[in-house]
């Protein structure tokens, strides 16, 4: 009965959340670096993928 109304009130507990600083925009040279960076990574696994899927015919092949 000391605290009253406030008493009920639900007290948040903890540390703020912190915001994450807003990254600065990318210049058009970052982007394409990037983006390059993407390709490439996607070149090799599409290159690997491929393979997999060759040397798993290959299998079946031979198994006939």
């Amino acid at each position: 009965m000391e605290n009253g109304i406030e008493g009920l009130e639900s007290k948040k507990k903890g540390r703020r959340a912190r915001t994450p600083k807003p990254k600065p925009p990318k210049t058009r040279l970052e982007e394409l670096e990037e983006e390059n960076l993407n390709l490439r990574i996607e070149n090799e696994y599409l290159k690997k993928l491929n393979a997999l899927v060759a040397e798993r015919e290959k299998r079946e092949r031979e198994s006939k």
